[in-house]
């Protein structure tokens, strides 16, 4: 067979990955709200990469608290009005370069509706259809191998202490299994948005039960301490 593939070297490498809005605790008792891609669940357990610059990394790393909110493609609009604004300033040399600009009211300048967690400081996105409470468990610089870039970005493990699902989305009769043909995830492909399509084949691994996933951090989820939430909400 002659080969058909061609050595490429890509800029970036997002296949596609669902696109997460992180509210998180500034110094001053606001919410800061930020947009990223980089992200995946392994149980109740996330993987974050995050720029070392960013406001939600400082914020992360002095509260340990943030939550994921996953909007759907109904709520790319307003995601769109975060794309390029940072809760830092001044602006970091690296992202003044890409042209994004300070904005202390992300909630307000986006549309979106804040509302108090119950295991964190940070607030919810009310409009998003997920919302899941999170606390930082470890925290990894990433390509410290790289002189260059070291330094530059930063991964955090952080566990899932409490999940908001909005009804409409789960399967019928049931309130902890979401109906993938309901859920449509907004989702980043290479710095653009798309959307799921319809499903293409049935798959082997549907056949087992999603119970047989279950890990401890759902059960210790349960006994989580509740959080006062933030003074104020920008």
């Amino acid at each position: 067979m002659t080969p058909s593939h061609i050595v490429s070297e890509p800029s970036i490498l997002y296949f596609g990955t669902p696109v997460v809005l992180i509210s998180s605790a500034n110094e001053d008792g606001t919410a800061n709200l930020a947009p990223m891609s980089s992200a995946f669940w392994l149980g109740w357990r996330s993987i974050l990469g995050l720029a070392a610059a960013s406001k939600t990394t400082e914020n992360l790393i002095r509260t340990g608290q943030c939550v994921l909110n996953l909007p759907s493609v109904n709520n790319v609009a307003a995601v769109n009005r975060l794309a390029c604004l940072t809760g830092t300033n001044p602006v970091p040399p690296g992202k003044a370069a890409r042209g994004y600009s300070f904005e202390k009211n992300k909630f307000e300048t986006a549309g979106l509706t804040p509302v108090p967690s119950l295991t964190v400081a940070p607030p919810r996105v009310l409009e998003c259809p997920v919302q899941m409470e999170a606390v930082v468990a470890a925290r990894h610089d990433l390509m410290e191998d790289d002189e260059i870039a070291r330094g530059r970005i930063v991964t955090f493990e952080v566990r899932v202490t409490r999940v908001h699902i909005q009804p409409d989305i789960l399967m019928e009769g049931m309130s902890d299994r979401i109906d993938p043909d309901k859920w449509r995830p907004l989702i980043m492909s290479f710095q653009r948005f798309y959307g799921l399509g319809t499903e293409v084949h049935d798959s082997t691994l549907s056949t087992i039960p999603e119970e047989a996933y279950r890990m401890p951090d759902i059960a210790r989820s349960r006994t989580a301490p509740l959080a006062a939430p933030l003074i104020e909400a920008g």
